[in-house]
């Protein structure tokens, strides 16, 4: 649950204290007459539907009048429903006699403040009946705090998961994301090792070869031979292309020297298609991690855009949004990208380790849509 008792004005809350005053005398009337008929068995799945109407009830007036936010759905077990009702009842009831007691104390001050005017209160008993009242006000207005604060915590325990489940989904999530990293750094490494020997290694064995064809036919047809080392030059030329590209895609230097804005220029200039980035990251500086996720991911979705959708265009949208670096990317292809693929997952796992998250929508026709959010904190 998110509280959003600050965004709530107070007048609001006021309005939603009383009314929680009245719903726990609806609580309290409806559990002495309804309550026994639980230990029937046939009756309990009725009574357990109107626990849950009225629980409703409870979850609406901490929804519209302190701006709280619940997880949506959630399934509140029978026990845990029935101890808030029965809190309720209590903390309401509580509420209820502390506001009397202010209602009480804001009339007792209408008569002193009557007999000062009428001179029928000496100052002694002025300062006596002052002070009694500061204090009684102080501890009436802290027990309405502590009221509602609890009023807060008992809606945050019934209608949100525990701190146990929070802590059991969290531990869940970690094991997850660790596994799929692992997975990920695995096929990366693959990935490498398949660039390498079918690119680079191909390529040195050709250069090999060119090498030794022109230093055997050196003496018999030299011109041959100048030809046969002009093209081993090219060839070289192309190996250490190929090779510098695969250590972009291992790891860009450039993150390190020259920040993710100059990295992405050169994933633009190395695309084979129209790619504009637009970066509005502004000049705090990025957390390494995040900026090698960034990167990644922005490297990773144009290459799929160049390869598979037929796009002519990529657009790469770079902004942080608050907390959050917002990287959105989106092409023109033919769409049709499949979310479960290999590419993608590996993508979602390096994402959900910074536990950030990856949205794509690629219906068939295109365009496809890549948004991924980084924490930066």
């Amino acid at each position: 649950m998110r509280g959003g008792e600050g965004e709530a004005s107070a007048g609001r809350r006021f309005v939603g204290v009383l009314l929680g005053c009245l719903s726990s005398l609806l609580l309290l009337v409806s559990g002495a007459v309804l309550g026994p008929f639980l230990l029937w068995p046939r009756a309990r799945p009725v009574l357990m539907g109107g626990a849950r109407w009225l629980a409703s009830l409870e979850r609406g007036r901490r929804s519209v009048f302190f701006g709280d936010r619940f997880p949506a759905p959630y399934e509140v077990p029978e026990r845990r429903l029935l101890r808030y009702l029965a809190a309720r009842v209590g903390a309401g009831l509580v509420t209820g006699i502390v506001l009397g007691l202010l209602v009480f104390g804001e009339v007792l001050a209408v008569l002193l403040v009557r007999g000062l005017v009428r001179g029928s209160l000496g100052w002694a008993e002025l300062l006596g009946q002052l002070l009694l009242g500061g204090v009684l006000l102080f501890l009436d207005v802290q027990g309405l705090y502590a009221l509602t604060a609890l009023d807060a915590r008992l809606a945050r325990a019934c209608f949100g998961p525990s701190e146990q489940e929070l802590l059991r989904r969290r531990i869940d999530e970690l094991a997850l994301s660790r596994a799929a990293v692992v997975q990920a750094v695995d096929t990366e490494r693959r990935r490498i090792e398949r660039d390498l020997h079918d690119g680079v290694q191909q390529r040195l064995v050709a250069l090999a070869m060119l090498l030794g064809r022109a230093r055997r036919g050196r003496e018999r047809d030299p011109e041959q031979a100048d030809a046969l080392l002009r093209q081993a030059h090219r060839e070289a030329q192309d190996v250490l292309a190929e090779l510098r590209d695969v250590a972009w895609r291992v790891y860009p230097a450039a993150l390190d020297s020259l920040g993710l804005e100059e990295a992405l220029g050169g994933v633009a200039q190395r695309c084979g298609i129209p790619l504009r980035v637009r970066f509005e990251a502004g000049d705090a500086p990025l957390p390494p991690a995040v900026e090698t996720a960034a990167y990644f991911v922005v490297s990773e979705a144009v290459t799929n855009a160049a390869k598979h959708s037929a796009a002519s265009a990529v657009s790469v949208h770079v902004a942080r949004v608050g907390p959050l670096l917002s990287v959105r990317v989106e092409d023109d292809g033919r769409g049709g990208a499949d979310p479960a693929g290999s590419g993608l997952t590996g993508l979602r796992s390096r994402v959900a380790a910074l536990d950030g998250t990856l949205y794509v929508d690629s219906p068939l026709g295109g365009p496809t849509t890549l948004v991924a959010e980084l924490p930066c904190a």
